[in-house]
């Protein structure tokens, strides 16, 4: 039996908020993103075609909407090095019992946003590589050498430098 469109709406949310938190790294922002695409797909309810993969464009929605956002961002403040709230000294208290694990999230978060974006899709959320390419409008060559382009400056990026021998 087919779900109706709400009720494959609502199988989708948590992958949206996943994939929104991943994009911007801020619960909040990434709430009010998929508040957004959810608000904009039950606004264009009639526009929708029968048998549409509605997970696919809800990821779409939500990544037009992000981009959108990107777009009409002011440019980011400079940090000032003020000591952190209690609640951010716990995080950065668990961050650094994990610190593989935050130096990944760091470099995923300064990949390209198109490397970022393709990333996340594959890796995070499982898509097969015809579905993330689908979804981004562009063609599956393009998407592994997206693809490609993010691992090698992840790699890059989260690399051990090696000590220096010293010749005895």
């Amino acid at each position: 039996m087919r779900m109706d469109f709400v009720e494959e709406i609502e199988a989708v949310i948590p992958s949206l908020r996943r994939y929104a938190h991943a994009l911007v790294h801020d619960r909040a922002a990434a709430e009010d993103l998929v508040e957004d695409c959810l608000r904009r797909a039950l606004a264009r309810r009639a526009e929708w075609q029968p048998g549409a993969a509605v997970k696919t464009c809800m990821f779409r929605i939500l990544l037009n909407r992000y981009r959108d956002r990107l777009r009409q961002a002011p440019v980011r403040p400079t940090l000032v090095d003020t000591p952190p709230p209690p609640r951010l000294a716990d995080r950065l208290a668990r961050r650094a019992a994990h610190p593989a694990v935050h130096d990944v999230q760091e470099a995923i978060a300064r990949l390209p946003a198109d490397q970022r974006v393709a990333l996340l899709l594959v890796m995070l959320e499982g898509m097969s590589f015809d579905e993330a390419a689908a979804l981004l409008s562009i063609s599956r060559q393009a998407l592994i050498a997206r693809l490609a382009r993010a691992r090698a400056a992840l790699a890059r990026m989260t690399a051990s430098p090696t000590p220096r021998q010293s010749i005895a």
